[in-house]
């Protein structure tokens, strides 16, 4: 959960190695993914159509932003773009083609 009472919570204090990096935005791709757990959570939660709208919209901002963090890792690490394009073609192979394109 966010720790806003600590205002320097977020601070480094110096510029991070690019191997820090890595693991930062590994994080970052985390917390994405919890978020999106949680207003999907928020969604189910309700049946108030206006709140479901609206959570779901940020939701789906969220999915955008892990695709945006998965890129610019494979930008930063290679060799995890490469491992993850790997898990990809497995899954590809495993489906033969069936359900590609699908959610």
């Amino acid at each position: 959960m966010p720790a806003f009472a600590n205002p320097f919570q977020g601070n480094v204090p110096r510029k991070l190695t690019e191997e820090e990096l890595v693991q930062a935005i590994r994080l970052d791709i985390a917390g994405e993914l919890e978020a999106i757990y949680l207003y999907d959570a928020h969604v189910q939660a309700t049946d108030n159509e206006t709140a479901k709208a609206v959570i779901s919209d940020i939701r789906d901002e969220e999915k955008v932003h892990v695709g945006e963090l998965i890129k610019l890792l494979g930008v930063l690490d290679p060799k995890e773009a490469a491992h993850l394009a790997s898990g990809e073609a497995e899954v590809e192979e495993l489906l033969g083609g069936i359900g590609k394109g699908t959610a």
